[in-house]
């Protein structure tokens, strides 16, 4: 079988809802990604054979498979097919996971997997609500209400309060990982670490209005973060344990990379940056739910053949900070390997754009530090995780 190899990483830096990012449709910025990846490797666009998109809220802006139009506004030809992903949180790492199973069969020798979020324009649960007041029904059918008679409805904040009781986590402990979170992306900035991976797109503000600058800055990040600051914040629920602050932000971008086997690597005369070590996918409780990347993440490294302490960096996504230091409990995985470069409490999470997003950084962090393996996961809507172990070349 042949291998995966990754060519290009690329990302634009993360939007505020009604930020820098909020003016542009979703579909004209996943294009500026996929330019920016055929621009990255000089590749003739006739060669990429499939684009395949994460995308969380397939309406709207967004719907009508959001891949195909991106496409459509890209520089590729009309040739090159495009389709759309819905793993929920997972899904930009889902298509990164087809598109490389694509080119180690041999089925298909360049493909771009590829991530857009758009939660200004389009925004969260927008799927869910929508459909409701428009009396269309809702996701439970009766047979899943039967099987979880207690649920009323699948929630990732309920989720999040669940693991931070089930681990004795304290609001002390999430708040401190939140400011770390903005401490190492703050650091990362100011030490130039994104430039290579973040795309620079013009910042458009929500009415359309541009002021010619270019967006080349997460603008999620707390420069000025405290925990005084973090601690102010007040939980979501009388006496809980999750607030705005140790949550991941909501967030404006679009993340790809390109993956090919070794008949791309001749085809487009490029060096590999990384190699898809191992890919795999877990389904666990729906109702915690968030919990699914402790399984996931042992499950992989089994059929991997490794242990924890193989794997150089991790990227382990930080929907609500209770997730990470479980993960960190359960694995015994050197913290100072996780999320080196901070975290979606810090960057920003564009749903179905993370994954691609995690796996850029994952990317560029291995080449800035010598590092060899690095590991990324993620949890999803429905009680699942992606796992995807990377080798630098």
């Amino acid at each position: 079988m042949a291998e995966a190899y990754i060519v290009a990483a690329t990302r634009t830096a993360g939007g505020k809802k009604g930020g820098r990012l909020s003016g542009w449709h979703p579909v004209d910025l996943a294009a500026k990604v996929i330019d920016g990846l055929v621009e990255r490797t000089g590749a003739d666009p006739a060669l990429v054979e499939d684009v395949i998109m994460g995308c969380v809220s397939q309406m709207g802006e967004q719907g009508i498979n959001v891949g195909r139009n991106a496409v459509l506004a890209s520089c590729l030809p009309e040739s090159v097919p495009g389709t759309s992903v819905d793993r929920q949180c997972g899904s930009s790492q889902q298509a990164l996971h087809f598109a490389a199973q694509a080119v180690m069969s041999g089925a298909m020798d360049v493909t771009i997997a590829a991530g857009v979020e758009s939660m200004s324009r389009v925004p969260m649960l927008s799927t869910i609500r929508l459909p409701e007041k428009a009396d269309m029904g809702h996701y439970m059918s009766p047979e899943i209400r039967e099987r979880y008679p207690d649920v009323p409805e699948f929630s990732q904040f309920m989720g999040a309060e669940m693991i931070a009781e089930k681990y004795g986590q304290t609001r002390d402990q999430l708040n401190e990982f939140s400011l770390l979170s903005h401490q190492r992306a703050i650091e990362a900035t100011n030490a130039g670490r994104f430039d290579a991976e973040i795309l620079p797109v013009e910042a458009r503000a929500y009415d359309g209005g541009s002021s010619g600058e270019m967006h080349t800055v997460d603008e999620g990040i707390r420069f000025d973060a405290s925990l005084e600051g973090i601690q102010g914040v007040e939980p979501l629920k009388e006496g809980g344990y999750i607030s705005a602050a140790n949550a991941s932000q909501i967030c404006d971008g679009a993340t790809g990379v390109m993956v090919v086997n070794e008949k791309g690597l001749k085809a487009l005369g490029v060096e590999p940056l990384a190699r898809i070590h191992h890919m795999s996918v877990l389904g666990h409780d729906p109702v915690v739910m968030l919990e699914a990347p402790i399984p996931a993440t042992k499950k992989a490294l089994q059929k991997a053949g490794m242990r924890i302490d193989d794997i150089d960096l991790f990227e382990v996504n930080e929907a609500f900070a209770p997730v990470p230091l479980a993960w960190l409990e359960v694995t015994g995985a050197d913290p100072e390997r996780l999320n080196v470069n901070g975290g979606a409490i810090a960057l920003g999470h564009p749903l179905g754009g993370s994954g691609t997003k995690l796996m850029t950084t994952l990317v560029h962090a291995l080449r800035q530090r010598g590092g060899r393996y690095g590991l990324q996961t993620m949890c999803e809507g429905g009680g699942m995780a992606n796992v995807t172990i990377i080798e630098r070349l």
